[in-house]
Formats: structure tokens, sequence, C-alpha cells
């Protein structure tokens, strides 16, 4: 049973090997059919697939104005503590006190980009993009605040 089992285990890793071989063999003999990316060289016209995540940001328009309300809850759902909301009160023309964010902190080098926090997010105030290149030789930058200087709360956004 056990020699039965290993003679088995051996024909199936030869088995793939050979496959394998097979082919790189055709792609060596056909070299107009080559499919792998010359990266860093082609960054140009690289193209990223439309569900890669690389890392959470915070969209602005045009006016510095982005839909985070402060509510905590991409911080909540986030496994690993990588987003901190820190909040302010703000007063309004009317006199009441609002809740807003004064710094949304994102911390790359925790993050397992599950995407976690944009699913929790009830405003979508923010969103995962296909930026990948994050390698840096002091970690500190991996730390990054995600709502711009002076930035405030789209009118409509309750």
């Amino acid at each position: 049973m056990f020699l039965k089992e290993y003679i088995s285990d051996v024909y199936n890793g030869v088995s793939s090997l050979l496959k394998g071989m097979r082919k790189t063999g055709y792609y060596f003999t056909h070299p107009k059919e080559i499919i792998t990316e010359q990266y860093p060289d082609n960054r140009a016209t690289l193209v990223m697939a439309e569900r890669f995540k690389g890392e959470v940001v915070m969209p602005h328009d045009q006016n510095n104005e982005h839909a985070c309300t402060g509510c905590t809850a991409c911080e909540l759902a986030c496994p690993n503590g990588t987003i901190k909301v820190v909040t302010k009160f703000d007063i309004t023309p009317e006199g009441k006190k609002k809740k807003a964010v004064d710094a949304l902190v994102y911390r790359l080098e925790l993050c397992t980009m599950c995407n976690l926090c944009v699913i929790a997010c009830p405003s979508d105030a923010i969103k995962m993009a296909p930026n990948f290149e994050h390698s840096v030789f002091d970690r500190s930058k991996l730390t990054k605040i995600l709502n711009k200087t002076g930035s405030k709360i789209r009118e409509g956004i309750e």
C-alpha cells in the first residue's frame, strides 16, 4: 500500500515537471508569443487588473472636498488596526457642533488589502487604488494621512 502511493506520487511529480518543461520549451521555440511582462521597463504601458487592490485612498473633488463623515466604520471593520480616524468638532453656521474628520491615518505597512474598510464605509469615502510600488527605506513613509490639508466634507453628506 505504502509503495503504491509512493510510486504514484513520483509519477505525478515527474508528469507535472514534464508538462511545465513542455510549456517552457514551446515559448522558447515560439518567441512571438511571449507572455511575460518586462517590468519595470513597461511602466508606461502596464495595465493592472480592475480587481487589483494596492492601497486605500480617499478621493477629493476639485474643491478639496471629500465624503468622509468620521463615522469610524472603516476603523471598526479593519481586522488589524490599519486605519485610525481622528475626529474633531466643527461649529456649523447655526451654532451646532458637528463631527468632522481631523485626520484619517492609514498605515500601509499593516494593511492586508482585505477591502473590509471600503465595504464598511457608508458614504463611499474611501476606495482601493491600483498603486503597488510601495518600497521605501524609511518605514515611517508608509504611514499616510488620507485627507488632504484644508479639506472638508462635501455638502449634502451626513
